[in-house]
C-alpha cells in the first residue's frame, strides 16, 4: 500500500541521524482533539506507520494500536509497545487480507496516515479504510507537512531552493507540495478539514543547523535531483544557509506547516446504498 523508497538507505549514518532530528515531533493535543471526537477507544490503525511516532502518540487514547507499513527496515526501527501491533504489509497483498489482519470489518475507532498517504495506492487504501471503519463514530485523519518557517533569513533561501524543485517532483511529491489540496479524500467532513480544503496547522520543533542541512541533504526532490545528475543541495547553498543561520551552535525554534483532513464514512455508505 505504501509505495515508498527507502531513502534512509542512501544516507550515512551521521545524515540519518541529522535527518531524524530533523522531523518534527506530532503535536499530543491533535491526537487528543481528534480521539474525542470518535465514539469508542479500542483499536486505531495508524497506516504507514514508518518508526512508529503517530502509533505512540495514539495509544494514549485508544486501547490497542495497529500498525503497518511496507517497508519492513522501517518497521524494525519502530518504537516498541506492548499495545501497539506492527505488521508488514507487502504490495502483493489482497483487500481481504488486509481486512482480515487490521481487524475485520467495521472494526476500527480511528485511521491516521501521518505524511503517508500520498504514498499510497488510494484506491485500494480507501477500499480498505471503508471497510474497517466502524460505520457509527469512526473517523480517519490524514495530514502532511509541506513547509518550514525558520527565520526572515533562512525563509527566502528554503522558498529559492524548494522552487528549484519543481522540474524533479513526481506527481506524488505534488500531492504533498500541494497541501493535499488535489488529494481525493472520499470521506465525510466532521469540521476539521475536507477533500479539497485541509486545515493549516502549525508543528512547533527545535532545529540545529546540523539536523537542518541533514534534513535538506535526504529531502525527497533534492534526492531525486541528485538521480538526474543535478545536486541542487550543493556546497554554495549550504554556505548560504549557514551564513543566514548565524551561530552554528544555535537551536531554533521553527515551525512546520501541516494540513491535516479528518472525516467519517459518508452516511449513504452507512446505510449500505453503496456496499
Amino acid at each position: 500500500m505504501r509505495d515508498k523508497e527507502n531513502k534512509m538507505a542512501a544516507l550515512s549514518e551521521k545524515e540519518a541521524e541529522a535527518y531524524l532530528d530533523a522531523r518534527p515531533r506530532y503535536p499530543v493535543d491533535w491526537y487528543k482533539k481528534i480521539a474525542a471526537r470518535t465514539q469508542d477507544h479500542k483499536f486505531a490503525w495508524d497506516v504507514g506507520t514508518g518508526n512508529g511516532q503517530a502509533a505512540i502518540g495514539l495509544i494514549e487514547h485508544y486501547e490497542n494500536v495497529v500498525a503497518t507499513d511496507i517497508n519492513e527496515a522501517q518497521l524494525k526501527r519502530a518504537i516498541k509497545h506492548s499495545r501497539i501491533n506492527y505488521h508488514h504489509t507487502p504490495k502483493n497483498m489482497s483487500e481481504d487480507e488486509m481486512v482480515a489482519l487490521i481487524g475485520g470489518e467495521n472494526s476500527i475507532d480511528l485511521i491516521v496516515a501521518a505524511q503517508a498517504v500520498h504514498f499510497f495506492d488510494l484506491t485500494t487504501f480507501y477500499n480498505v479504510a471503508k471497510r474497517v471503519l466502524r460505520k457509527e463514530g469512526g473517523l480517519i485523519a490524514i495530514w502532511v507537512y509541506n513547509d518550514i518557517i525558520i527565520s526572515p533569513e533562512i525563509d527566502p533561501i528554503m522558498k529559492r531552493l524548494v522552487d528549484s524543485t519543481l522540474p524533479f517532483r513526481t506527481p506524488i511529491m505534488n500531492l504533498a507540495f500541494d497541501s493535499y489540496k488535489t488529494l481525493s479524500f472520499p470521506f465525510e467532513g466532521i469540521g476539521m478539514g475536507s477533500e479539497g480544503k485541509p486545515v493549516t496547522l502549525d508543528i512547533p520543533h527545535k532545529l540545529s543547523l546540523k539536523g537542518f542541512i541533514g534534513f535538506l541533504r535526504s529531502w525527497q526532490p533534492a534526492m531525486k535531483a541528485k538521480e538526474q545528475g543535478v545536486e541542487l543541495v550543493n556546497e554554495d547553498l549550504i554556505n548560504k544557509f549557514e551564513e543566514a543561520w548565524g551561530d552554528e551552535n544555535q537551536v531554533k525554534d521553527v515551525f512546520y506547516k501541516a494540513h491535516m483532513i479528518v472525516g467519517k464514512i459518508p452516511v449513504s455508505i452507512q446505510h449500505g446504498s453503496e456496499m
